[in-house]
């Protein structure tokens, strides 16, 4: 098995290699580059504001793999240093240490601490099950952290085994609703627990207990509660969206609930003097799409004050400012992602207001702000910059050497009117050095969710299609995230529905303007995407040839094999019940009209959008003649290239050298 993969990944390499000769004179952004491909992310100020530590992923080219390590800086960007090996790094409250998850002993991931001034490390934590989550305490005696407790003991069976009989492993007993998550494979048998553990090391301590999940642990400022959100009812998993907040006291053990309200309640953080609680939520919905508000109460509850009622746009995140007058936030709005401020009374400022994606946000002393910024043309790096004084500082440029020399394709916004009055936004990637006097193939990339967003951030595989001669168009149909609660729930139990007329207006805006080769168009997308895409060329044959990865195909068997139930809640009625719904809205109900080239990509892993759902979808084209394939991404979840660095490099690949096949 072993030489089978490193025989694989030697052909990938051996073609990426030939690939890259046949480029033009001119540097492109060729798919070998993403083996030297690196990120960062987690910024994070030290209390004094003079450092900054932050996670840094590299490419092992040998093992196939990704690397994470913690780095630090000056706040100026200079002096960076490689600290450890690592991910999730925490500044102490007095900046002297850096706590982090890395790989430990007995097994799996740990926690460490790291002792800036001596260099010196050490493993405190020996569990059996994964923490994650880790907060300081305010005197950074402990670490709070959530953690699997393994307390429900499996049913049983007991067979008359003979001694020194070697059999199979004993059958998993599943009498959960949602026993598997993508990402994670199979659930522990237990719940998720609030442990803290010293320091210094030891045994952890367990602060929550019961039959119920609890979310990250935010301490007090004065280190006598921690809260969470949760939702510690009888029959809490059968509910759907919903969740409270709740405070514990660490010495008495006792539990009370802060928050009671149909719907969601959840990130809570205090403020810095402890008088107030703010945290995100929404009321209770039957809307596929939501939009949290940022809500504000005494911490020891009453009537909730929501701060962003008016904004009508989807937070990501928030933390309170330096002196507990208001919180700094994230917010998408058509097409970015940037810092909002809203004080206690309501009132909202725009912090920044750029074409951008600001990710992974934190605020320092003196309202001092670290993000990760990305555009058109620059990928993620860390940036600093001020409330009042908006001058970007980039301190790292982790692949300036990767694109020194190159040429990237030129990004163009526009929008275009659809159905039902909607005006839609999308970009357009042209190859380097474009002619409009030519005429180029195009690709219809279309993004998942449905409920998410393209965005202006940097997209290595859109530049790669542009590279290779291809016009790429990206657009955000009805739907999507970033343009307000109706536009969001535009789709409503008719998914697909009007989306389509907003993709294929969108061919049409990019076709009148003169350079696209009408005979080569194609269609691709994954996850949501996947479904549209399936959808597309159940509805038209306009295109050359599809790809089609980690699709929905058949909605009748997604809702019951997905590793979430709450896709149930996205159609009137069960599928029981009236199957109606499940059936229109398939795209395996019209396969029998397809007769567009279809390629099909999915993890083996993917418990998102399982495999048989592409199954289903490659055995009607299959059956019926139509010239599909199918690749099975091993060792992957739902977000391919996610493990293995070289099954995006395949991903990408196999789609483009597909829609070459059918260039006409």
């Amino acid at each position: 098995m072993r030489m089978r993969v490193q025989l694989r990944f030697v052909w990938l390499c051996l073609l990426l290699f030939s690939l890259a000769l046949q480029a033009t004179d001119t540097p492109r952004l060729t798919l070998d580059k993403w083996l030297e491909w690196e990120t960062v992310s987690q910024p994070q100020f030290s209390p004094d504001g003079n450092y900054i530590v932050f996670q840094r992923r590299w490419t092992d080219k040998i093992n196939d793999r990704y690397v994470n390590e913690i780095w630090f800086m000056r706040s100026d960007g200079s002096n960076k240093q490689f600290l450890v090996k690592g991910s999730a790094p925490r500044w102490s409250p007095d900046g002297s240490r850096i706590a982090y998850l890395a790989k430990g002993e007995p097994q799996g991931t740990q926690i460490f601490v790291y002792w800036i001034h001596s260099g010196r490390h050490q493993q405190i934590s020996r569990v059996t099950q994964t923490p994650r989550n880790i907060a300081w305490s305010p005197d950074g005696t402990e670490i709070a952290f959530n953690m699997y407790d393994n307390s429900e003991s499996p049913w049983q069976v007991n067979l008359p085994r003979p001694k020194g009989a070697r059999w199979v492993d004993p059958p998993r007993v599943i009498t959960r609703l949602n026993y598997r998550r993508d990402r994670m494979g199979y659930l522990p048998n237990g719940y998720s627990q609030i442990y803290r553990i010293s320091t210094d090391g030891g045994s952890p301590v367990r602060v929550t207990s019961g039959p119920f999940n609890h979310g990250a642990p935010r301490w007090s400022p004065d280190g006598e509660y921690i809260l969470f959100s949760g939702l510690r009812i009888p029959d809490w998993e059968w509910e759907y969206r919903e969740s409270e907040l709740y405070r514990i006291h660490l010495k008495t053990g006792q539990i009370e609930q802060l928050t009671h309200r149909k719907g969601a309640d959840y990130n809570p953080q205090v403020s810095p003097d402890g008088k107030f609680i703010a945290y995100l939520g929404y009321d209770k919905t039957d809307d596929t799409y939501y939009v949290p508000d940022i809500y504000l109460i005494p911490f020891d509850g009453g009537v909730a004050k929501n701060l962003t009622a008016e904004l009508d746009r989807r937070i990501l995140w928030m933390q309170w400012d330096a002196k507990g007058n208001g919180l700094f936030f994230v917010a998408q709005d058509r097409g970015t992602q940037n810092v909002y401020y809203v004080n206690r009374d309501g009132k909202i400022l725009n912090v920044t207001s750029d074409q951008q994606v600001l990710t992974d946000v934190h605020i320092g002393p003196k309202d001092r702000i670290v993000a990760i910024q990305s555009s058109y043309w620059q990928p993620g790096d860390v940036v600093v910059f001020e409330k009042k004084r908006i001058n970007y500082q980039r301190l790292t440029g982790v692949n300036d050497d990767v694109l020194e020399g190159v040429k990237l394709g030129e990004v163009e916004q526009f929008w275009y009117d659809s159905v039902g009055g909607m005006k839609i936004q999308g970009w357009i990637v042209k190859p380097p050095d474009f002619d409009p006097g030519k005429k180029y193939p195009l690709i219809l990339y279309i993004h998942g969710g449905p409920h998410a967003m393209y965005s202006v951030g940097f997209k290595f595989e859109f530049q790669n299609h542009a590279a290779n001669g291809f016009v790429v168009l990206y657009t955000n149909p009805r739907g999507s995230s970033g343009y307000g609660k109706a536009f969001g729930n535009a789709i409503k139990n008719n998914y697909p529905g009007q989306d389509y007329d907003d993709l294929m207006n969108g061919v049409d805006e990019v076709i009148a303007r003169g350079y696209i080769d009408e005979t080569n168009l194609f269609v691709c997308g994954g996850s949501g995407g996947g479904v549209l895409t399936s959808w597309i060329i159940g509805h038209t044959d306009r295109f050359a040839a599809a790809g089609v990865m980690k699709p929905v195909t058949n909605w009748f068997s997604f809702v019951g094999t997905t590793d979430y139930h709450i896709w149930y809640y996205s159609f009137k009625k069960h599928p029981w019940a009236d199957p109606s719904e499940h059936l229109r809205r398939s795209p395996l109900m019209y396969v029998g009209h397809v007769t567009t080239p279809t390629l099909l990509i999915t993890g083996e892993e993917d418990l998102r959008t399982p495999m048989e759902q592409t199954e289903q979808y490659y055995r009607a084209l299959k059956l019926r003649k139509v010239d599909t394939a199918m690749i099975r991404i091993a060792d992957e979840y739902h977000p391919i290239g996610q493990r293995h660095p070289s099954n995006k490099m395949y991903q990408i690949l196999y789609l483009r050298e597909w829609f070459k096949k059918y260039l006409k």
